[in-house]
């Protein structure tokens, strides 16, 4: 319980020295790894099952040479990339944003910074210290936050189209 409360406290201090755009930073990340974790959950679970389904559904067909048979083919690997590509594309744009909301703030942290020059009328580093703090905090946040989903974004991307391309190979016309 001791640990517990030591991380509670140090997180509490490094919100409170980054500022409220760490806020914005925090859920932006929780969003994109609960959609990181939805996709590796479908790529491991729904996925496989969907596809045996599949191909058992083209192999049970009879007629699987016509012009006809091929458009549907093409139709039901169409729908399956949709399935595989879901929500691919929102997890890519947080992974660009995160770094914007970082430099939020920055931006923040040096109004602060000029607040405290334009009313103390000196630049004292002391008396700027934590507007230089609110400043740095927020743009390394935000720049962690990429970075780990980053990879795993490209990873995720990978594995979708990889998917796609044997399901096609496995639904071979006749």
């Amino acid at each position: 319980m001791l640990f517990l409360d030591e991380l509670f406290d140090t997180v509490s201090r490094f919100f409170e020295a980054g500022g409220n755009v760490l806020w914005f930073i925090a859920a932006a990340l929780i969003f994109m790894w609960t959609m990181i974790v939805e996709r590796m959950w479908f790529f491991s679970y729904a996925y496989p099952k969907k596809a045996r389904a599949l191909i058992a559904k083209w192999e049970s067909r009879k007629d699987r040479s016509s012009w006809r048979a091929h458009r549907i083919r093409d139709a039901w690997i169409s729908k399956m990339k949709e399935e595989l590509n879901s929500g691919l594309i929102v997890i890519k744009t947080i992974v660009s944003i995160c770094p914007m909301i970082g430099l939020l703030g920055t931006v923040t942290g040096m109004v602060q910074v000029f607040e405290i020059m334009a009313l103390s009328g000196t630049g004292s580093a002391r008396l700027m210290a934590s507007g230089i703090t609110q400043a740095t905090i927020p743009t390394m946040a935000g720049m962690v936050a990429a970075l780990s989903g980053l990879f795993i974004s490209s990873r995720l991307e990978y594995t979708a189209n990889t998917h796609a391309q044997e399901l096609a190979d496995h639904m071979t016309p006749n």
